[in-house]
C-alpha cells in the first residue's frame, strides 16, 4: 500500500545520494532517501575516505613526533597507542555520520532505513531490517548504491590473515609485516599507514609501475619515496596463490621475467577489486542496461528507464566521492527543471593521500602526446621550495602539461606536501580556460608550497625563477 508521494527518491546515502538529497531539497523538491546502513555516509564516510584519512593523519603525527628533534623539539618515549588511534577514527566516523543525519533533518529529507527495490513505474519498495515492507510513490528515482569489495578468486579474505580494505580499518593490533596486493589509491594509502605504524611492508603490483594511472614521473617518484621509507615495491609481479602458515601467510607468483616469487608476512591486504552494488535493486525486466556490472547512462546520468537515474560507483565514470556528489547535483537540477551542463570528466581531480601525497587532473604527458598535442611541460621540484624545506617535506614536484600551440593547460600532476590541496588551483585554472602563461603570472604568496604551481607554470615557457 502506498504511503506518500515524493518528487525524487534516492537509493543510497553515500556522498552521491545524500548530496543529491540536500540539493534537491534546496530546489524545492520533496525528497526521500533510502539507506540500509544504520549510519548515513556510505562507503566514503563509514568505510573509505573518512576513516582512512584519519588513520593517515594519526600515522603522520606519529612519524612527526618521532622526528621532532629535527625541528628542535625534544619528544621522548614516543609510543603508538593503536587502540586510541582506532577510537579517534571511530569518533570521527560517528560524528560525520551524525552530521549527515542532521543535514537530512534540516533539509526535511525523509529517511527510510532499509533496502530499496524498484517497483516501476513510479514506485520503490523498501524492506526494513525487521522484514517489514512499505512502498514509496515517487516521480523520479536515483540509484546511488555505490560499490563493495569484489572477491578475488584464489585470494578469499578471512578478516584475520587475508584482509580487504574493510577489514584492515578494524584491526586491533598493527601486524609485524604486511603484503599489499595492488598499488592503486587503496594499496598505497594503507602501505603508507601501516609502514609508519611499524609494519614491515611490501607492495605488489601486476603492472610495470606503482600507481599506474598516474603520470609516469609520479610513479617513479613514489617508488623512490617508498624505497626511502623501506617499503618494498615489486612491480610487474603476478601473485597466483596464497597459503596460510603458522606465522601468517605465504604468497607465490611470478615476476615480469617469469621467475618465481615467494613472500611471507603476518598479513595480506587484498587492495584490488571493487564492484557496483546492484544486489536486490530489481533491475531485471527493466530497460536499465547493465554492462560489465555497471549501469549504463548518458552524459546526464539518465538510464534507459524514464525518470530513473544512476550516479557514483554504479556507473562507469571514475569512482570518486566528489564526482558522485556532482553527478547527484546534476541529476536533481534536471529534475527541478534547470538546464545544467554535463560534467567535464577531464576536470575531475584524483587525489591519493599516501606519503607523499599525490594529486592530478587532466591528461598525463604521455596521454597528451598520444592524443596528438604538441606538448610543452613545466616542472618545479619541492626541493627548491623554501616552504617545503620548512615543513621538512622536500620530496616531489609540480608538473604542468600544456599545449604548445595555444598554451592551454591540459593537465597537472603533483606529488609532495599538501598535493591534494594545491591541485585545486590547477583545476580552477583549467575550468576557467586559463593559459599556462596566465597561471604563471598570477601572484602567489611567499613562502607557500602553492607557489610551486606558479613556478611550474612559468617553467612551461622556461621562465622558472627558483630552479
Amino acid at each position: 500500500m502506498a504511503t506518500e508521494q515524493f518528487d525524487v527518491t534516492i537509493i543510497g546515502a553515500g556522498p552521491g545520494g545524500y548530496v543529491a538529497a540536500i540539493r534537491g531539497a534546496q530546489l524545492g523538491l520533496k525528497v526521500a532517501i533510502i539507506e540500509k546502513d544504520k549510519k548515513l555516509g556510505g562507503t566514503c564516510g563509514l568505510r573509505g575516505c573518512i576513516p582512512t584519512k584519519q588513520l593517515l593523519m594519526s600515522a603522520h603525527v606519529y612519524e612527526q613526533t618521532q622526528h621532532a628533534a629535527d625541528f628542535g623539539v625534544q619528544a621522548t618515549a614516543v609510543q603508538l597507542a593503536f587502540a586510541d588511534v582506532q577510537k579517534r577514527k571511530d569518533k570521527i566516523v560517528t560524528k560525520n555520520a551524525a552530521g549527515v543525519s542532521f543535514l537530512m533533518k534540516k533539509n526535511k529529507v525523509t529517511v527510510f532505513n532499509g533496502t530499496g527495490k524498484l517497483a516501476l513505474p513510479g514506485k520503490v519498495e523498501v524492506s526494513g531490517a525487521d522484514g517489514a515492507k512499505q512502498t514509496i510513490e515517487t516521480k523520479n528515482i536515483i540509484i546511488a548504491t555505490g560499490s563493495v569489495v569484489r572477491p578475488i578468486p584464489g585470494f578469499e579474505t578471512d578478516g584475520a590473515r587475508v584482509v580487504n580494505s574493510d577489514h584492515i580499518l578494524e584491526l586491533k593490533d598493527v601486524p609485524k609485516s604486511l603484503i599489499v596486493l595492488g598499488s592503486g589509491a587503496v594499496g598505497v594509502e594503507f602501505a603508507s599507514i601501516y609502514s609508519r605504524f611499524g609494519a614491515q611492508t611490501t607492495i605488489v603490483e601486476l603492472l610495470p609501475r606503482l600507481m599506474p594511472l598516474e603520470d609516469e614521473e609520479v610513479s617513479k617518484e613514489i617508488e623512490k619515496a617508498f624505497r626511502k621509507r623501506k617499503i618494498t615495491a615489486l612491480t610487474g609481479t603476478k601473485l597466483e596463490k596464497v597459503e596460510k602458515t603458522d606465522a601468517g601467510v605465504r604468497v607465490t607468483g611470478k615476476d615480469a621475467g617469469g621467475k618465481d616469487v615467494s613472500l611471507e608476512a603476518e598479513m595480506l591486504l587484498v587492495a584490488v577489486g571493487r564492484m557496483p552494488y546492484l544486489e536486490g535493486l530489481g533491475l531485471e525486466g527493466t530497460k536499465i542496461k547493465v554492462e560489465r556490472g555497471n549501469i549504463q547512462v548518458d552524459e546526464f546520468c539518465r538510464t534507459g528507464e524514464p525518470n530513473v537515474f544512476a550516479i557514483g560507483d554504479v556507473i562507469p565514470t571514475p569512482w570518486l566521492a566528489h564526482l558522485a556528489s556532482k553527478e547527484g547535483i546534476l541529476v536533481v537540477e534536471q529534475i527541478a527543471g534547470q538546464k545544467p551542463q554535463p560534467i567535464n570528466m577531464r576536470q575531475v581531480p584524483s587525489c591519493t593521500y599516501c606519503d607523499p601525497e599525490v594529486a592530478s587532473v587532466g591528461l598525463t604527458e604521455a596521454k597528451a602526446r598520444e592524443e596528438g598535442y604538441d606538448v610543452k611541460v613545466g616542472k618545479f621540484p619541492f626541493s627548491a621550495s623554501g616552504k617545503a624545506r620548512i615543513l621538512g617535506e622536500e620530496e616531489g614536484f609540480v608538473k604542468i602539461v600544456a599545449d604548445k600551440k595555444y598554451d592551454e593547460i591540459l593537465g597537472a600532476h603533483v606529488i609532495g606536501p599538501h598535493a591534494t590541496e594545491i591541485i585545486h588551483e590547477c583545476i580552477v585554472a583549467m575550468h576557467l580556460e586559463s593559459t599556462a602563461e596566465e597561471l604563471g603570472r598570477t601572484i602567489h604568496a611567499h613562502p607557500t608550497v602553492s607557489e610551486s604551481v606558479m613556478e611550474a607554470a612559468e617553467g612551461v615557457h622556461d621562465l622558472t625563477i627558483h630552479f
